[in-house]
């Protein structure tokens, strides 16, 4: 079960952020690092994952800095109780794979199982974490998602993920309780920006305020 919340900001605050966590000396800086995350559904309609019952999320993603590749599949889901509390609880399943292997999971994926591809977008991710807590910040094109996930097995995941909120100086009632895909379509409805499918650099984006 991942236990997280997760903050907007405009592009221009990500210099700050990052800073502001490499003052926390119990945090370690990761490599920043490019991801690029497909979405899939199910084959069969009547078992889409985008159902209200279901409301999951099928990604293959690739993971790319100066030193290391790799290659994820993951399960994502909110659940009836996620946002029940101020902290979001969901289901989230992860296995790692060879990235050398990225070419035949997609054909596997997509012309074997013929799942549908839904969407895609990129981003840059630089984490910061220690045993308790990770810190992503993720720069998207239309703005800065800062993420707080408990890491902790001994800790209370709620009361962690709340500590790190206010070492931050956030408020939890500030939080944005859904995913980027949700931001990203309200800032398109919002700003009268055409919105895509598959979201990559060189698109014209609404932005973060």
């Amino acid at each position: 079960m991942e236990y997280e919340v997760r903050y907007y900001f405009p592009s221009e605050k990500k210099d700050e952020i990052v800073e502001k966590l490499r003052k926390l000396d119990s945090l370690r800086e990761k490599e920043r690092c490019y991801e690029k995350t497909v979405q899939y559904d199910h084959p069969s309609k009547e078992m889409s994952f985008y159902t209200k019952e279901i409301d999951g999320r099928f990604r293959i993603r690739i993971t790319k800095s100066s030193t290391n590749e790799k290659c994820m599949i993951s399960w994502k889901r909110r659940l009836p109780t996620t946002t029940k509390d101020k902290v979001n609880q969901e289901e989230e399943v992860e296995l790692n794979i060879r990235y050398e292997e990225y070419e035949n999971l997609l054909f596997l994926i997509e012309r074997v199982l013929k799942m549908r591809k839904v969407e895609s977008y990129e981003r840059y991710r630089t984490n910061f974490q220690n045993e308790e807590i990770e810190v992503s910040v993720d720069e998207y094109l239309f703005g800065i998602a800062l993420e707080i996930e408990n890491k902790s097995n001994s800790l209370s995941p709620q009361e962690t993920v709340q500590k790190w909120v206010e070492l931050l100086g956030l408020d939890l009632n500030d939080a944005y309780r859904l995913s980027w895909d949700d931001k990203y379509s309200e800032l398109c409805q919002e700003q009268g920006v055409q919105q895509y499918h598959h979201v990559t650099f060189d698109l014209p984006m609404p932005k973060v305020k």
